[in-house]
């Protein structure tokens, strides 16, 4: 399995700021699916007493009370100490069956109109895998991931 955890060229202007991914060898009866990992939710508390300044593109049309989605992003991504705890539970629980574990910086400021994941709606090819509901999953975060099974190739025999 490659385990690529990319580091920040420059200090990143908050804790909550790392992305990761995952890559199954076979899900679903596609081949390499790749899952995005994401905070599924929350506490209010941390939505409203964060800093979002200088760390979300200013959109002007936006009405001053609706949280801008671009915001739901950060709050959906991980400090380095979760991306690490994911990380080693992803390789103590699936080594044999992920390819890869990708983690990046995010890239400040994010896009104001930029959806996150808690946006999404499952559909007939993309839907979630719920972390959280599997016996076995020991962190105290809840933690989802986004697939999409028609950007990947069906198992097939090779002929």
């Amino acid at each position: 399995m490659d385990i690529s955890i990319n580091t920040p060229v420059s200090p990143l202007p908050c804790e909550r700021a790392y992305s990761l991914s995952m890559v199954i060898r076979s899900f679903k009866g596609r081949r390499d699916v790749e899952v995005h990992l994401f905070r599924s939710r929350w506490n209010r508390s941390e939505e409203s007493e964060s800093d979002f300044s200088g760390l979300v593109e200013a959109e002007e049309s936006a009405p001053k009370t609706v949280l801008p989605v671009g915001r739901k992003v950060i709050l959906e991504a991980f400090t380095s100490g979760e991306r690490d705890l994911i990380v080693n539970y992803l390789k103590e629980q699936y080594s044999t069956r992920l390819t890869a574990i990708t983690s990046n910086p995010l890239a400040f400021p994010v896009p104001a109109g930029l959806a996150g994941f808690t946006e999404v709606q499952p559909g007939k090819d993309a839907g979630f895998i719920e972390f959280e509901k599997i016996p076995s999953y020991p962190l105290d975060f809840p933690l989802k991931g986004y697939f999409d099974l028609s950007r990947h190739l069906p198992l097939a025999d090779e002929d």
